[in-house]
């Protein structure tokens, strides 16, 4: 891995008025935007620290594809667990699970009854030379990395010289949101949309990993995480069509639907950190060219 850091700024203009990207997807061509900045402190430490890596969670997860490249590069061993896959896919893996195969992770599946028992004895295990990592890398480990993403941004605030800075990016699990708050200097605002869940579950969530202080979320109806949703593939069109800019599928666009709702009009400086997981598109494009959407 040959990182580039700091990422790069990019000043765009969407719907009236302009925006800073902040380009984390840039950051390394396998290992890239937030899930890069949660792995930071594993990528600096010797080979020999670990011989095994375990984590759960989707089938076409970008943490999963992300560790995948970790473990690559390090010669660790990955194993990643995930419910039962449909039978299509295991005859034909495509996207982000057939990129991860392919860097040599090695696939158990869960039956959905099983899969939490199964997390739970993943999180108590307890053996030398094996790291769990939890689903999306939400571990008290990313924090050092996104400590090294707020460094970059007080610094680039205070370069440019902007008197009021609004941060704003996506939350899954919310441990970026959460640890980022933390090292980002009092006087810029970071603001988050919840993908997973709704605002109480994240902020049970942040709550379990610290006492705050907590990002501020912008309001947003609930909906089915990983869904493909009509104004989502437009909201995705219009940002790639004005910003010449791919963002991802997933989280990007109803992030972007929030900020045009309630931030359009805010007198400061808007900074956008792009996490990256524009990997996953190909199957998500897929999903909505099934549905005709294409």
């Amino acid at each position: 891995m040959s990182p580039t850091l700091p990422s790069r700024v990019d000043t765009v203009n969407f719907r009236g008025r302009s925006f800073y990207i902040k380009r984390d997807d840039l950051i390394d061509p396998c290992l890239s935007g937030n899930k890069y900045r949660k792995l930071y402190t594993l990528t600096q430490l010797p080979s020999n620290t670990y011989t095994k890596v375990i984590s759960y969670g989707g089938g076409q997860s970008n943490a999963m594809l992300s560790i995948a490249c970790l473990c690559r590069a390090k010669g660790w061993e990955f194993h990643y667990y995930t419910k039962s896959l449909p039978s299509y896919l295991k005859e034909n893996l495509e996207g982000n699970l057939a990129q991860a195969v392919s860097l040599g992770m090695v696939l158990h599946e869960v039956t959905h009854d099983n899969y939490e028992a199964k997390v739970s004895e993943l999180k108590s295990l307890d053996e030398k030379e094996t790291l769990v990592i939890s689903q999306g890398g939400a571990d008290e480990v990313a924090s050092l990395g996104i400590e090294v993403l707020a460094e970059e941004i007080n610094l680039w605030k205070k370069e440019n010289q902007l008197e009021k800075l609004i941060v704003v990016l996506p939350s899954g699990t919310g441990s970026t949101s959460l640890y980022l708050k933390a090292f980002l200097a009092d006087d810029i605002e970071l603001y988050t949309v919840v993908l997973v869940g709704d605002e109480d579950f994240q902020l049970e969530q942040w709550k379990r990993l610290s006492n705050g202080p907590y990002p501020k979320i912008l309001p947003s109806a609930k909906k089915k995480f990983a869904k493909p949703y009509d104004e989502y593939l437009e909201m995705y069109t219009e940002l790639k069509q004005e910003m010449n800019i791919e963002f991802d599928l997933i989280y990007a666009p109803k992030t972007w639907m929030k900020i045009s709702e309630q931030l359009l009009d805010e007198k400061a400086e808007i900074l956008y950190i792009h996490t990256g997981g524009v990997s996953g598109n190909a199957t998500m494009l897929a999903r909505y060219e099934h549905k005709g959407r294409r």
